[in-house]
């Protein structure tokens, strides 16, 4: 288990927070919310952090070695070396014999699926398998910890959703305390088995994934967790939001009607998704978004529609 108490990320709250050994911890905020920072104060690395990090009981010292790995949005390889030898740098300063070297070499090449690719460079490769090994040299370190920031982000999307997928199975097999940084809400429920939302350095929510969505703490928290944009608007000294999947063309049970105005449309294959603003709410945003279950439901811009959404799926904050 691994302990944050008191931690504070530049001018943010601080807060405490707990990692435990074989779950993914997926921290979501975006640009310049402490990410990076709260990474780098974990493996142990200079960062912009104050506070204490307790790793099974043991507190850590600000830049103190401890046993960490970290993956970074770079593809961050040895270029003079082959894969092979990127992968064993960490097992060769472990003092290990060479026979063992070789048999977890190979063995944490087969896991990320570049055995073939032992005996190039990295230059050879590409992004995604650079990305690969600079993960399979972090794995071989054999860390408590492994902190990952944004691995996946200067990836193409179907190579970042089947490096994603794989990457579950992987880390779990390492048994390690998993921290992985990200902007993109996707990442927080394909990857995560605890959500840890940053905001301008301070902790917004935590909690398993699902329960983050249903229940967000802030209209902040479920932004952040919402892909597009959720659709705000005021009601008295309210602010009222729902994601853009909430919002469908049929009624249901305790469902709210709003009439909409069609700004725009982007048809995706198996689902539309709309653009456009409420015609009676007050709304927080320039446009809204929604997500429509729907290859073609027939609308252009300037339809009005009638669209609803349930009061389960309805979120409430106050506006102070």
């Amino acid at each position: 288990m691994l302990e944050l108490k008191n931690v504070q990320i530049d001018d943010g709250v601080p807060f405490d927070h707990v990692f435990r050994a074989g779950e993914i911890c997926v921290v979501v905020g975006s640009n310049r919310s402490g990410k990076t920072d709260l990474c780098r104060f974990l493996a142990g690395l200079p960062s912009k952090v104050s506070g204490e990090v307790v790793l099974d009981g043991q507190s850590l010292q600000p830049e103190a070695p401890r046993s960490a790995a970290m993956v970074f949005q770079a593809f961050v390889n040895y270029p003079n070396l082959t894969v092979r030898d990127n992968i064993a740098a960490p097992l060769k300063h472990q003092g290990l014999a060479m026979g063992e070297i070789t048999e977890k070499t190979e063995h944490f090449a087969e896991l990320l699926g570049i055995s073939e690719f032992l005996e190039r460079l990295p230059q050879a490769l590409s992004g995604g398998q650079q990305q690969r090994v600079a993960i399979a040299r972090a794995l071989a370190k054999q860390a408590r910890l492994l902190v990952m920031d944004e691995p996946l982000v200067n990836l193409d999307f179907k190579l970042r959703e089947r490096l994603g997928r794989e990457l579950i199975e992987v880390l779990k097999q390492t048994g390690a305390i998993v921290v992985y940084a990200s902007t993109d809400p996707h990442d927080a429920y394909q990857l995560a088995d605890q959500l840890l939302i940053l905001d301008e350095g301070s902790k917004e929510q935590s909690g398993s994934p699902m329960a983050v969505y249903r229940h967000p703490a802030s209209l902040r928290a479920m932004s952040l967790t919402s892909d597009p944009q959720a659709n705000v608007w005021q009601s008295g000294h309210h602010f009222k939001a729902v994601r853009p999947e909430h919002l469908v063309l049929a009624p249901g049970d305790e469902s709210e009607a709003l009439r909409f105005e069609v700004l725009g449309l982007e048809q995706t294959g198996s689902k539309t998704l709309l653009y456009g603003k409420p015609m009676e709410l007050v709304s927080e945003q320039d446009f809204w978004t929604v997500w429509l279950d729907d290859p073609n439901p027939g609308f252009a811009p300037g339809d009005c529609v009638v669209l609803y959404a349930t009061q389960a799926d309805i979120q409430s904050f106050a506006t102070v």
